[in-house]
């Protein structure tokens, strides 16, 4: 099987993902005019202001959703992967495709906003429903749902439980199956209680989790302050295969810097328009906008957090190959939580694989949530005709016993299973924003003009020429004339 799973994940990622991805996010960097720097002023106010309803959450929330699924054991695993396989320079591929992505991220989640539809009391959208309203194919949004129940329900929560499981075993000595069933039943206790429980339980935990492991992240950088500048020099120069060490291994460097820069980010993957959709907002920019950001959150903060930690210790391996071995400072270990681990106790002994294990049980345990949301959320756009009960339970028991299966086998296996339902996505979901680039660009400029105009932006699908944004063309208009009487 390992050897099925490894070959699929090779043609998945082979370079010309690498470079649609990076190309995407060129494209809608410039097509939007800088998008991500121009409107930096609006985002504090985005992410706070508004409420949420009976049908959708606040702001605030989704962004929280979106960032439970972004920060996740990406920031941690993956960015030591990254290291481990692309050397120090894979570090600037992430940066570049999140800067990048945050383009990518704006349109797709602008999107979600434009065509959701409010299906059994609750906000749902995401690529399923933009590509069936707006490309009008039907076969397509249905491929792209039963890829994303599969990716998000069934190969993606067992990165996330292996890394856990095998941070705690790392500090705690505890066995994986003993964690595995502990993450089951509290997961089994907030996915039967719906979206709602969901959300709130992220708007509380990710914003605690992340800045903690920020604050830790810059207090290791600060006491090796004087070697931050030679590990800038070494990322910048080993990006581009000026550094005598890695300058063999450029195309190693961009490729796991892109691919574990998605995973972490999600930006283009068609995961984040899911949590954007569920919003309660005024226009889909707005939301775009906000998710734009959350890309600069996960990578450039989180991920820089710790890459910083793991280069200015000197804690990593970098062996590209099974025959290259290039740095082994770390003996004979397998990449992942274990090299942030063995950094933090550089610095504080006996606190760093602790720390780090509750970290990563917080980030990915918050990520598993909103992989079942996803996964949900696609089950109900093919059920949405008629609603199948049995099929959510069966879902549900599936996510279980897979995020359990994922603590007991080998990371190697769980990140390449978890490598393809990445990849799958994203091919789908790059393709159909790209076709789907001139109803997000005019949903752009409609929030632009009426913010020239000194207004609160309100959407009017109508008025820009967008068709089938049902939502916003009925019920959305039918509501504010309500409140205006």
């Amino acid at each position: 099987m390992e050897n099925f799973v490894n070959w699929l994940n090779d043609i998945i990622w082979s370079p010309a993902l690498i470079y649609l991805c990076l190309g995407t996010g060129l494209f809608y960097t410039i097509a939007t005019r800088f998008l991500q720097v121009r409107h930096m002023k609006d985002i504090i106010p985005l992410i706070f202001k508004g409420g949420k309803s009976e049908a959708g959450i606040s702001s605030f929330q989704a962004l929280s959703l979106a960032l439970s699924g972004r920060v996740g054991t990406g920031n941690i695993a993956g960015v030591a992967t990254a290291i481990a396989f692309g050397g120090p320079g894979a570090v600037f591929w992430m940066w570049a495709i999140a800067f990048l992505g945050a383009g990518s991220a704006f349109v797709e989640a602008a999107l979600g906003q434009v065509y959701k539809v409010k299906q059994n009391g609750q906000f749902r959208g995401g690529p399923a429903y933009y590509i069936e309203k707006g490309l009008k194919l039907k076969w397509y949004a249905v491929l792209f749902a039963i890829v994303t129940v599969i990716a998000t329900g069934v190969l993606l929560p067992g990165v996330q439980a292996n890394s856990i499981a095998s941070a705690i075993e790392n500090a705690f000595s505890i066995k994986p199956w003993i964690t595995g069933l502990v993450i089951i039943v509290c997961l089994a206790i907030i996915i039967f209680g719906g979206v709602k429980r969901i959300a709130r339980v992220a708007e509380f935990v990710v914003p605690f989790m992340a800045l903690g492991y920020i604050i830790v992240a810059l207090i290791i950088t600060f006491i090796n302050i004087s070697a931050l500048p030679g590990v800038i020099k070494l990322i910048f120069s080993s990006a581009f295969g000026a550094d005598a060490a890695f300058g063999g291994i450029l195309g190693a460097a961009i490729s796991w810097g892109v691919k574990r820069g998605i995973y972490s980010n999600e930006a283009g993957q068609g995961t984040a328009p899911h949590a954007a959709a569920a919003a309660e907002v005024s226009h889909p920019a707005k939301q775009g906008i906000v998710q734009a950001f959350s890309v600069y959150i996960d990578t450039l903060f989180v991920c820089s957090a710790t890459a910083f930690m793991i280069l200015i210790t000197g804690m990593y391996n970098v062996k590209p190959d099974e025959n290259t071995v290039l740095v082994n400072t770390l003996g004979d270990v397998e990449p992942g939580p274990i090299f942030t681990q063995r950094a933090v106790e550089s610095v504080f002994p006996s606190f760093g694989a602790p720390f780090v294990a509750i970290a990563l049980l917080f980030f990915a345990f918050t990520t598993i949530m909103a992989y079942y949301y996803m996964a949900e959320t696609n089950l109900a756009y093919i059920n949405q005709k008629t609603r199948r009960v049995w099929t959510e339970f069966v879902l549900k028991i599936a996510f279980l016993g897979m995020t359990f299966y994922g603590t007991v086998k080998t990371a190697k296996l769980a990140w390449a299973m978890g490598d393809i339902g990445v990849g799958s996505m994203a091919w789908l979901n790059i393709i159909a924003i790209l076709l789907l680039t001139k109803p997000a660009l005019k949903v752009l400029k409609d929030y632009e003009a009426q913010k020239k105009d000194g207004k609160d932006p309100v959407f009017d699908p109508v008025k820009i020429g967008l068709k089938d944004a049902d939502f916003w063309e009925k019920e959305y208009t039918y509501i504010e004339e309500e409140k205006t009487g």
